[in-house]
């Protein structure tokens, strides 16, 4: 495959104009110092401070930068989305404006997926000059997580430097808030040679983060969805069925043990409380109709599958 540049950065951004002339002079001054032909891809996610005028100026002063407006806000999902979509590089590679981490470090990730035959390269902030209650101490819990359910040895999942294969960003769907899983997304996709490289983290020198606290739990509800999604996407009968049949059988068995144990004590002429007297047998009943529905949720499950228009879709590594 033949590719128009070496390198396209992409940079979604939401009212950080003062940042951006210093950003695209020291990515061009990294590219040039590096001898790569390169693309900047600016994407102003219905910023309002005047970050589209600014981006419109730099497009003038530096030919390799191009823009994406936003109508409205829609997140940086959206924005790598769209960015991915318009790249020409044989590596993409993310950068958030904000020049908390330095564009520098990109050649350094280029090579690594060209000469090390990497599928993604993600940033890794070892030592971050935020603040330790509120950034640093949930990103660990964070971060540790992520490893967990993924199986991705990364120590920060949700740095915003890092470099992809070209195959890669035009094999996944970032949407919603999945932006901080690209390389789950990228192991689901068949792209499993991911590593990590340590970058240097510098201190906000321009407005404020746009992100909260509400981030972190958002993103571990996303990452529960994300892993349920590659697991049992494309056969939710296998969960949905298999937990209707245990929790029916469950609470079948309960029933019958119930209703034997009463006949049992009845014939024998020995004292016994009434089935409907004890709770068991309506938490029972309660576990038989669940198991039903949840069956019945696998059987729809599996029918809005089936009439996937992507359920033939695969990534096939190479033919002839």
């Amino acid at each position: 495959m033949e590719y128009k540049k070496d390198i396209s950065i992409i940079v979604p951004l939401f009212n950080e104009n003062e940042s951006l002339p210093e950003l695209v002079r020291r990515t061009d001054a990294a590219m040039r110092g590096e001898g790569l032909e390169y693309e900047v891809i600016l994407v102003d996610d219905g910023s309002q401070d005047g970050s589209w005028e600014s981006i419109r100026d730099l497009a003038r002063e530096y030919p390799c930068v191009k823009g994406i407006s936003f109508r409205r806000n829609y997140g940086k999902s959206a924005a790598l989305f769209c960015g991915f979509e318009q790249a020409e590089g044989r590596v993409v590679c993310t950068l958030d404006a904000d020049l908390q981490d330095a564009p520098e470090e990109l050649p350094e990730m280029y090579r690594m997926i060209v000469n090390d035959g990497f599928d993604v390269v993600s940033g890794w902030k070892q030592h971050r000059k935020d603040n330790a209650l509120t950034k640093n101490l949930p990103s660990k819990l964070y971060n540790a997580t992520a490893r967990w359910i993924t199986g991705i040895r990364l120590h920060d999942m949700n740095c915003g430097i890092k470099a992809y294969r070209s195959e890669v960003v035009k094999s996944i769907e970032v949407y919603g808030e999945m932006h901080r899983y690209i390389p789950y997304l990228a192991k689901n996709a068949g792209f499993d040679k991911i590593t990590e490289k340590k970058v240097r983290h510098e201190k906000r020198k321009y407005g404020k983060s746009k992100f909260g606290m509400e981030r972190f739990v958002n993103g571990f509800l996303d990452l529960l969805s994300l892993w349920f999604l590659s697991v049992f996407g494309k056969k939710p009968m296998h969960f949905f069925g298999f937990s209707g049949i245990l929790m029916f059988l469950v609470g079948g068995i309960i029933a019958v043990w119930l209703i034997a144990a009463k006949l049992v004590h009845q014939a024998h002429h020995v004292p016994f409380r009434q089935v409907t007297d004890q709770p068991l047998f309506y938490l029972a009943l309660v576990a038989v109709i669940l198991g039903v529905m949840l069956f019945l949720a696998g059987f729809i499950c599996e029918m809005v599958s089936r009439t996937g228009q992507d359920r033939n879709h695969y990534n096939i590594k190479d033919r002839f």
